[in-house]
């Protein structure tokens, strides 16, 4: 068995642990060596037996004398032993561990960790960690600082422990060092084998914390080698379409003309970016981030009006229904004037291709075939929809620039599908998720970047208060005046678990309940969460946009894709327990419009450090900077309220680690005109790559 070694075909165990051990990011044998501990008990006090001391925490090695069980009304199960060394004797206890009796024996030579503690006259171990010491007398969980793991249901550091152990012995010879030995030496760091070594077994905190700065170091310089490859590959195989941009300059000036409002400087600079990229013949490759209301889908549209111009489709990949919805009126209402035809589809609603007669079709099984025709026939020019625009088994052969939005939500391995329908289109990924530079640096090294870091003219700063717990009540009746002017309004409900479940759900609604009968009995409340059927929430957001209700109670799911002009006032509870980035991003559900708009934070939270975070965000209102001082804050696990899917992460480096991640960036230029002399770091390299498009 190999590191290389799925755990499904690593043996029965394996195969049995092998989805409790996903959740920890293993999957193959070698990943064990790669999940390292997040802390270590300190075990390495070896003591003989007549020199402890009541508190002190210590290891004993010795020989069973005995070990039994006993029975008692209050514990009904405990485990006795005698530990004999050549300066005394002492007494062990365990509670409910009947396997003891089977598991150590007298005559044994043993090692027990744990605390001392007085008990009437003598001295006893309670509860130690305890190993049988093999003929070397070494142990791995006592009698050293002992690593211990991130963990879950069915997965014990213990366990865990003796995987890493026995890789480490067992497959000494196929931990070889990939990094050129000059460059280590240079680096100041320790050679692979060594880091891996001392991460999992260090003999001082001192070795598992240069350990750990070597193998920090390797995942995010691997990534950007990784990075550089794939961008390597996009810019020198792959040939894309070449469009003309000069020919069509007035008529692109022309759609500018007759926009309602004036492009900011930022989007034009994007707009030219994108420009000189299309006019090449090698697939473009470019990220755009800006904040909610920067104004991305006009920057977006107008590429894809210049490919419309040149002959070619587009396509615009959403997330969610609802935003691809909005994308498709946006688009529509912007480019069906320039006699440009623009579809929708999405996995739960209809079929529409839009022209000047308006021609609308179902999405039956029959009619899809006419929808495939209808592509084949060249009857639209922009496709908008969800990742149901890959489920379609067709190749278009027109299709020359795509659009992928919210592009932290799609993955490497949705961009390499798009990249092959119709030949290597030029793509252009947009999110508004602030990322912080450092994160961009460690993770989008094979995108060019456009950053859109200013406002349209005459939208008006959101302001935003942290409301005292006193404050509440005034706050809930401030809120119904508002309602009286016309406006509606957003409650975000606490952010409980990492990923939407029913207990997110489930608080969602007793919140929705306390507020329709005791806080608002007078206004129209609606709810939303994203445990919703398509068609339910699509009704209750048509309900709000039409002014159905005057509150809507939701959960994060209002984070993207819902556009409401007259929504005023966003509500958020529990605030810190969401990162600022994504504060940042619900914030910018309201502001949609003309009017002076609020976002009101609550916390029960009385740190002040909390205070002083949330604080932050009455004064800052550039989603970048408030992501980077999050980073500073919080760290990089918390930086955004959910986890991404399809993103990357770093496991053991961090992204505030900013002196590390530029060593790794210039490390990785450095060596990647020399990566294929190093056949076992280009090794290293296709198993990121192959990670990156296949993630765990």
């Amino acid at each position: 068995m190999n590191l290389q070694t799925p755990l499904t075909e690593a043996g029965r165990v394996y195969k049995m642990y092998a989805k409790r051990l996903e959740k920890l990011g293993i999957s193959t044998m070698g990943d064990f060596l790669l999940h390292i501990p997040s802390r270590y008990d300190d075990f390495s006090l070896i003591s003989s037996i007549d020199a402890v001391q009541p508190g002190e925490v210590v290891t004993i090695q010795g020989e069973v004398l005995e070990i039994k069980n006993e029975f008692t009304k209050r514990y009904k199960k405990l485990q006795r032993a005698k530990i004999q060394d050549k300066t005394g004797i002492i007494d062990v206890l365990w509670f409910n561990q009947m396997y003891l009796t089977s598991a150590m024996h007298a005559g044994d030579r043993i090692s027990l960790s744990g605390r001392v503690e007085q008990q009437g006259r003598g001295l006893m171990l309670v509860s130690p960690t305890y190993e049988v010491l093999d003929a070397t007398g070494k142990g791995i969980h006592t009698g050293r600082l002992v690593p211990i793991y991130p963990e879950t249901a069915g997965i014990s550091s213990k366990w865990l422990r003796k995987q890493a152990h026995m890789l480490l012995h067992d497959n000494r010879e196929e931990i070889r060092e990939y990094l050129p030995p000059e460059e280590v030496k240079q680096l100041g760091m320790y050679d692979y084998y060594h880091a891996l070594s001392q991460v999992h077994f260090p003999d001082s905190l001192e070795n598992a914390q240069k350990a750990k700065e070597r193998l920090a170091f390797d995942e995010v310089f691997l990534i950007q080698l990784a990075a550089k490859q794939r961008r390597s590959a996009w810019q020198q195989k792959l040939k894309g379409k070449r469009f003309n941009v000069i020919t069509f300059e007035k008529r692109v000036q022309e759609f500018f003309e007759k926009l309602p409002f004036t492009l900011t400087h930022a989007q034009k600079r994007a707009i030219e970016e994108i420009f000189d990229d299309v006019a090449k013949d090698q697939p473009m490759n470019r990220l755009l981030e800006g904040d909610v209301g920067s104004g991305k889908t006009i920057v977006g549209a107008t590429a894809m009006y210049l490919a419309y111009l040149n002959g070619f489709q587009s396509m615009l990949m959403a997330p969610t229904q609802i935003l691809a919805q909005q994308h498709f009126q946006t688009i529509s209402q912007l480019l069906e004037p320039f006699g440009v035809r623009v579809g929708l589809q999405t996995g739960n609603s209809k079929s529409h291709i839009t022209n000047p007669k308006s021609q609308i079709k179902s999405s039956g099984q029959k009619q899809k075939k006419n929808w495939k025709l209808d592509i084949g026939n060249l009857k639209f020019d922009i496709l908008v929809g969800t990742h149901a625009l890959l489920s379609e088994k067709v190749t278009l052969d027109r299709l020359g620039f795509v659009v992928i939005d919210e592009q932290q939500r799609f993955g490497v391995e949705q961009r390499a599908i798009i990249r092959e329908k119709g030949n290597n289109p030029h793509l252009l990924t947009m999110t508004a998720t602030p990322i912080p530079r450092t994160v961009a640096l460690a993770l989008y090294g094979d995108l060019d970047v456009s950053l859109l870091d200013e406002m349209p003219k005459g939208r008006l700063e959101i302001k935003t208060w942290l409301v005292p717990p006193q404050k509440r009540d005034g706050a809930y009746t401030w809120i119904e005046k508002q309602v009286k002017t016309g406006d509606q309004i957003f409650i975000v409900c606490p952010f409980i678990e990492e990923s939407e479940n029913m207990t997110t759900v489930k608080a969602a609604t007793v919140e929705f309940e306390r507020l329709k009968k005791t806080v608002f009995p007078h206004l129209k409340l609606a709810m939303l969460h994203g445990r919703m059927k398509a068609k339910e929430k699509d009704t209750i957001l048509e309900g709000f946009r039409n002014k159905t209700y005057d509150v809507l109670v939701a959960t994060p799911v209002v984070e993207v894709g819902i556009d409401i002009p007259s929504a005023t006032v966003i509500l958020i509870e529990a605030a810190d327990r969401f990162g600022l980035s994504q504060l940042h991003q619900l914030r910018g559900r309201v502001g949609r419009g003309d009017k002076q708009s609020y976002c009101l934070l609550f916390t029960e939270s009385r740190s002040p450090e909390t205070a002083k975070r949330l604080k932050a965000m009455e004064t800052m209102h550039n989603g970048a900077a408030l992501a980077e001082l999050d980073l500073h804050m919080r760290g990089a696990g918390e930086l955004y309220g959910t986890l991404q899917h399809g993103t990357r992460w770093l496991k053991i480096a961090s992204f505030s680690d900013f002196t590390l991640i530029e060593k790794a960036k210039q490390e990785a230029q450095k060596l990647f005109p020399k990566l294929s002399e190093y056949p076992l770091l280009m090794e290293k390299v296709k198993e990121v790559n192959i990670k990156q498009v296949n993630p765990d």
